[in-house]
């Protein structure tokens, strides 16, 4: 393999590879324009013949954008989990894909693009019922934009024609939360069920499923009332790895005597469970596990939640929106958003107000009461 550089004015060089045919045997030469410093168009050159030579060379002209999605997940593979590439890969080769993969790379327009976004929402569903959602749209947007990023530094394409696009308006949906009486009607519903332990850590303490599913009781002092959040379950297809929490750090988080007294029960119950099969449970047990011990799958929680719930009285909401009925109750409580957020793992206190507003009304009402309250109290004349 061979290839070389040439400059064709100040800052801006071609470089020529010469490729050989596999089937005739006769060199073809493929040019790329690049702008820098002679010894960076250098890098380049040996780069490109690195790819040539490992098969992983993209050829703008040639190349279509189902093949450069495909191109870009490898290389994305290292630097996302398992999840998030899984995710990548169902909006760009399964949403994306089929309207726009067989176009060739640079013929890319943002007017094609756009009406890709249209068709997406009005028929974009695969099983041909309907669109896809405004937000899934959106997602597809960010993703390929990240995507067509990446081939404009890779000198595939001069510009990025996804950002001159227009991204679908995404309506905030209005979250849905039990309030105080309907936790506790549905913690009376599940008490006799396995679901109720993973119910009552969501609800009363803000875990999020991986987290609950993740903990062991080596996380767990029942003596100091704490538990210690350092990994969640994350499953990709069949497979579950336990990873660092969503904000990347672990937490501790405070226990309700409540709480502290179910878990003692539950660790008893647990305990004699798995004794009568032969297994003495210790320290590395999941505080939610299968009768034998063995962690419980997150779509299997998932499934079992909603098959319980639909067996009741309640409205019918996600496992995870018991975790947004906790945050609710916290910051309806007077709770300090600080407080709620560390409590909650986010990263920042930001996240916790953006997320929760709808409960802040109150609060500011609150305080506003306060404020007057304070300033009137100090114009009274002292007592003598």
């Amino acid at each position: 393999m061979k290839g070389h550089i040439r400059e064709r004015s100040p800052g801006k060089w071609a470089i020529i590879l010469d490729v050989p045919n596999p089937e005739t045997g006769r060199r073809r030469r493929k040019w790329h324009t690049f702008h820098g410093t002679k010894r960076q168009a250098q890098v380049e050159c040996a780069r490109l013949i690195a790819e040539l030579d490992g098969g992983s060379y993209v050829e703008p002209a040639k190349t279509t954008v189902r093949e450069y999605f495909e191109h870009w997940l490898k290389h994305e593979k290292a630097n996302v989990s398992p999840k998030t590439h899984q995710r990548y890969e169902e909006l760009l080769l399964k949403n994306v894909a089929p309207i726009l993969g067989s176009v060739t790379l640079n013929k890319l327009s943002a007017a094609r693009i756009d009406a890709t976004w249209g068709q997406l929402l009005e028929s974009g569903k695969r099983n041909g019922k309907g669109g896809l959602s405004p937000r899934t749209v959106h997602h597809c947007r960010r993703v390929m934009l990240t995507a067509m990023d990446q081939a404009v530094k890779w000198d595939l394409l001069k510009k990025n024609p996804v950002a001159a696009t227009r991204p679908p308006k995404v309506e905030r949906a209005s979250m849905e939360a039990y309030g105080a009486l309907q936790m506790g009607q549905m913690l009376d519903e599940l008490r006799d069920t396995r679901m109720f332990v993973p119910a009552l850590l969501a609800s009363l303490c803000g875990l999020r499923r991986g987290e609950i599913l993740a903990l062991r009781w080596r996380d767990v002092d029942l003596a100091a009332a704490s538990i210690s959040v350092r990994y969640s379950a994350e499953q990709v297809g069949r497979e579950v790895r336990y990873k660092e929490p969503k904000s990347g750090k672990s937490r501790t988080v405070a226990l309700s005597t409540t709480v502290v007294a179910e878990l003692r029960k539950h660790r008893a119950n647990q305990g004699e469970e798995q004794l009568k099969l032969g297994i003495r449970p210790d320290e590395n047990a999941f505080v939610v596990a299968q009768i034998d011990g063995r962690p419980l799958k997150p779509t299997s929680l998932t499934h079992e939640w909603t098959r319980l719930i639909s067996k009741t009285s309640l409205p019918h909401i996600r496992f995870h929106d018991l975790r947004h009925s906790h945050a609710t109750q916290l910051l309806a409580a007077g709770v300090h958003p600080k407080i709620a957020s560390e409590r909650l793992g986010h990263s920042t206190v930001g996240i916790t107000l953006d997320l929760y507003s709808h409960v802040m009304p109150g609060m500011q009402a609150n305080a506003a009461e306060q404020v007057d309250a304070a300033i009137k109290a100090a114009k009274k004349p002292a007592v003598e």
